[in-house]
């Protein structure tokens, strides 16, 4: 039995290709999965789910017939989706996670999360990521006719584009302290997160505590597949 993680896909109109992939991999992998968890940025830009496109529908129709079936979804969302609501994930029959949660995954205590949280170098995306996750800005946000979200949303994703090209990697990586203190706290064995499309298995504290960073889909896809023996984190190229 197998579990699968995923995360930033960014999937959108414009990558037909990528929507292909995740399509591929719900029918042909996902379908036999004890679960499959969305770790965040499903999708490039998420205003509402009152504003829907060819990706969104196909993604929800794909993801009905899979819970349909009896595979479990669970959706943890991320700084591109962080809007995708209750109508949306009912449509696709999935059930929401709130960052940080912690589950028991094969006997081994494992907190999922997106990952924006812990860069807390980059403290200007910190401030921003308050206030776009106030429920009061988000409701305001939200009554917005469709047009003006859509154009505040691109104005505001040019505006990210911008100040990224003049940070350091280091700046948008998670920290060694958030890491620590998240472990230690938690007393966890393992993490699981994405954002920073850095995919990799580390062992921060040499013994058997790990964490596990997700990939994004751009040029492949990155699957973390977990079952009471092992971790495997694999792509394919698109």
């Amino acid at each position: 039995m197998v579990s699968y993680f995923i995360a930033d896909l960014h999937l959108s109109d414009e990558r037909p290709d990528i929507l292909g992939a995740f399509v591929r991999f719900i029918r042909s992998e996902a379908v036999h999965a004890d679960a499959l968890y969305i770790l965040g940025d499903l999708f490039e830009v998420w205003v509402g789910d009152d504003i829907t496109n060819h990706t969104s529908q196909t993604v929800a129709s794909e993801l009905k017939k899979l819970t349909d079936t009896g595979v479990p979804c669970y959706f943890i969302c991320g700084n591109r989706d962080f809007l995708v609501g209750k109508r949306y994930l009912s449509e696709c029959g999935i059930q929401y996670l709130a960052d940080e949660t912690i589950i028991n995954l094969y006997g081994h205590k494992t907190m999922l999360l997106h990952g924006d949280i812990m860069c807390t170098l980059d403290e200007d995306y910190q401030k921003f990521r308050r206030k776009v996750h106030n429920p009061i800005i988000q409701w305001l946000f939200l009554c917005l006719p469709k047009f003006a979200r859509i154009k505040i949303a691109k104005n505001m994703r040019m505006h990210s584009q911008a100040q990224n090209q003049n940070k350091s990697d280091s700046i948008m990586d998670v920290t060694e302290q958030e890491v620590t203190h998240r472990f230690e706290q938690h007393n966890l064995e393992w993490m699981i997160h994405g954002h920073t499309h850095r995919p990799a298995i580390h062992s921060p504290f040499n013994d058997e505590r790990q964490r596990i960073v997700l990939g994004d889909w751009y040029q492949q896809s990155s699957v973390l597949s977990v079952t009471a023996e092992e971790l495997l984190l694999e792509g394919d190229k698109l």
